[in-house]
């Protein structure tokens, strides 16, 4: 351990947060979680036995950075995020497959239940995740349950310890309906998925509403989930509020730079086209707040013609998300396609004054590999796949990517059924 690293980890403060070790050239090797900063990261460098993975990246960490989060639970959250936007190469050492959660919810049933899963399935059910590390997951399901009360297994009309104890709705015992429960759920998904601002402000909205119609049990099922949500601090990681500091996100900062921007550019979307020979064409928007991906802010569209022309489906998305005034311009627009597809929507992104960029993959979608970037009247930009800029730039277009895929799968489904 240098000098410098050595001082800075005496500044470790004492609460939740994530933590990034670095290697010599600033490349984050390796994210982790912890519930207290100071014990966690100290322990990577104490004398005590290793093994032999755990020692060698020891060996490699040259420098040491972390964000502190509100609660152990939103760590967990930030972490996921940040092993998936980095990839950091000693994450994949250091942790086996079995230790990847996904939350599955079976909304399509009559009475959904929850479960953990490491491997998703193309079952029609409701996925949340990747997670890492079981226990924390369990540990933060088990506080959330106390709020949003669920079944942990298929629904048989049986009272069990949990319906007792609170932790399930009570439908068997007459103490809820299969509709409330899954309004319920509903909310603890916006939650889990982290739209933790607006469900707090429509809960306590709800709740005043009941009050207002005499409907007083319900006005206190829904005050008793909100100071439920407020006692957890409401941490609201994906969303506005800032959990990195901005003058240190080095692939903002590259951004910027990059730009010309006064400032790191704040709120970055993303948009992907998808369909198959012009049936079933949709388009994704996605946003990520300050490098962090904000999931209550996606948008899909269907597309209002059928058409074989990217650039022509994406000018409709761009019309008609800019149509939407109630929702913040981005500083940046980061598009999947070429020089085509910028063309076709340079023009309004011009008139908001938005700085817009084009990911040209060629068809490749696959990871690790260069980030071609196309500017308006700039040579293109080829960024080595290490870079912090090209991970955070691959991680947008990976996500736009996702969303418009899994929607344009729903329509195709929801036709041939038909």
């Amino acid at each position: 351990m240098n000098d410098a690293l050595k001082a800075k980890l005496k500044t470790l403060p004492s609460a939740p947060g994530v933590y990034f070790h670095k290697n010599q050239t600033g490349e984050i090797i390796y994210v982790g979680k912890a519930a207290v900063l100071k014990n966690r990261v100290r322990q990577y460098f104490h004398n005590t036995p290793k093994d032999p993975k755990t020692t060698a990246l020891v060996a490699e960490i040259s420098d040491t950075d972390w964000t502190i989060t509100d609660t152990e639970m939103d760590a967990l959250f930030l972490e996921s995020e940040m092993i998936k936007r980095y990839r950091p190469k000693w994450n994949v050492l250091l942790r086996d497959d079995k230790t990847v959660s996904y939350i599955r919810i079976t909304m399509k049933d009559p009475v959904p239940h929850l479960s953990l899963t490491r491997t998703p399935q193309d079952d029609q059910a409701t996925y949340i995740g990747p997670f890492y590390g079981k226990a924390i997951v369990e540990k933060s399901l088990r506080t959330l349950r106390k709020i949003f009360p669920y079944y942990d297994k298929p629904y048989n009309g049986k009272k069990t310890l949990h319906t007792d104890l609170g932790l399930t709705p009570g439908i068997e015992l007459g103490l809820s309906t299969e509709t409330a429960y899954k309004q319920n759920l509903r909310r603890l998904i916006r939650y889990l998925k982290g739209d933790r601002k607006q469900l707090l402000k429509d809960l306590e909205k709800q709740m005043k509403k009941q009050a207002e119609l005499g409907q007083f049990e319900q006005a206190a099922v829904l005050r008793n989930q909100l100071f439920g949500l407020q006692a957890l601090r409401k941490t609201i990681i994906f969303s506005d509020r800032e959990s990195f500091d901005l003058t240190t996100d080095c692939a903002l900062l590259e951004l910027q730079h990059l730009l010309a921007l006064p400032t790191p550019p704040r709120r970055i979307e993303g948009y992907d086209i998808s369909h198959q020979s012009g049936t079933d064409a949709v388009g994704s928007m996605v946003v990520f707040t300050n490098g962090v991906s904000e999931r209550s802010a996606y948008r899909k569209f269907k597309l209002r013609r059928p058409q074989n022309d990217d650039p022509r489906s994406l000018r409709e998305v761009l019309e008609r998300r800019l149509k939407h005034t109630e929702w913040p311009l981005p500083d940046l627009i980061l598009l999947d396609g070429s020089e085509l597809q910028l063309a076709a929507v340079q023009d309004l992104a011009k008139q908001h004054q938005i700085k817009i960029l084009a990911r040209d993959k060629s068809s490749n979608h696959s990871h690790n590999t260069e980030v071609k970037l196309i500017a308006p009247n700039r040579p293109p930009l080829i960024l080595p796949p290490t870079s912090h800029l090209a991970k955070l730039i691959d991680r947008i277009d990976q996500e736009a990517h996702r969303f418009a895929i899994t929607y344009h799968h729903l329509l195709k489904r929801k036709r041939m059924l038909q």
